[in-house]
């Protein structure tokens, strides 16, 4: 016969091993080595432009890499300045657009490379009289805050 004792052991370790295996489940495979074909990548439009949206995933040695191009209109931004935890790098592919850096406005063309640091307010508006495309790459280190 079963004592309590032997019930609630037997209560707790099947707890334990269910979270366990619901963690995971919900955790995303790691991104191995790949290649993503432009030509392949759906294009959604927005009220400003259009997105791309490439891969969010973890990594090896990142909790979370993501990668989205963008395409702003003339005269357009893609959202209003604002800042957040994670670093990011913005690879213009086509256009001219202005950006803020460290509160200071830039306007840079095809081929220019923008990195905006941690919780550093930023923005980006199309000032060019053709579409603007950029890549933007995000990532979020192990034991990085969590955004609330």
């Amino acid at each position: 016969m079963l004592s309590k004792k032997d019930l609630l052991v037997a209560a707790l370790t099947g707890c334990s091993v269910l979270s366990v295996v619901a963690l995971a489940q919900s955790q995303k495979p790691l991104m191995g080595s790949s290649a993503f074909d432009w030509k392949t990548i759906e294009v959604k439009p927005t009220k400003v432009g259009a997105r791309r949206d490439f891969f969010q995933s973890p990594t090896a040695t990142l909790d979370e890499l993501e990668c989205h191009v963008t395409t702003v209109n003339p005269g357009e931004e893609p959202h209003a300045p604002h800042q957040h935890q994670h670093e990011e790098l913005i690879i213009v592919k086509e256009g001219t657009i202005e950006v803020v850096v460290n509160g200071e406005k830039k306007t840079v063309g095809p081929g220019s490379v923008i990195f905006q640091a941690s919780n550093q307010m930023h923005g980006i508006r199309n000032v060019g009289k053709t579409p603007a495309t950029y890549h933007i790459i995000t990532w979020k280190s192990p034991g990085m805050p969590k955004a609330k």
